[in-house]
């Protein structure tokens, strides 16, 4: 590959890295798909996330853009996250990610 363009940071594919490469994040965003979810819903469905994990990728995420936060005044107070308009685009990779990776064989 000694013809490819440089990844330097306006890159789109390295943009995306950065962002979906943290682990757990696809796993965030897959569970969001299906609409709203309590951080507590999160944290039961993506197994093996420690909580401080969670919070840190759902901040970043919605520092990207890519979900909203929604605290209820109640007490102890809830928060809910959804996936914006941006975010729902997350889908197609997670799909592909899906088919690839029904491709692999089991691990053992």
């Amino acid at each position: 590959m000694s013809d490819a363009i440089p990844c330097d940071a306006s890159c789109p594919v390295r943009r995306a890295a950065n962002l979906v490469g943290h682990k757990w994040t696809t796993l965030i965003a897959r569970d969001l798909l299906s609409g709203k979810k309590r951080y507590s819903e999160l944290l039961r469905s993506v197994s093996g996330i420690s909580p401080r994990l969670l919070t840190e990728r759902l901040r970043e995420l919605e520092a990207a853009g890519l979900v909203s936060r929604t605290v209820f005044p109640t007490i102890p107070p809830s928060t809910e996250y959804e996936l914006t308009e941006l975010g729902k685009g997350f889908e197609q990779v997670i799909q592909a990610m899906a088919v690839f990776g029904a491709s692999l064989p089991d691990p053992d």
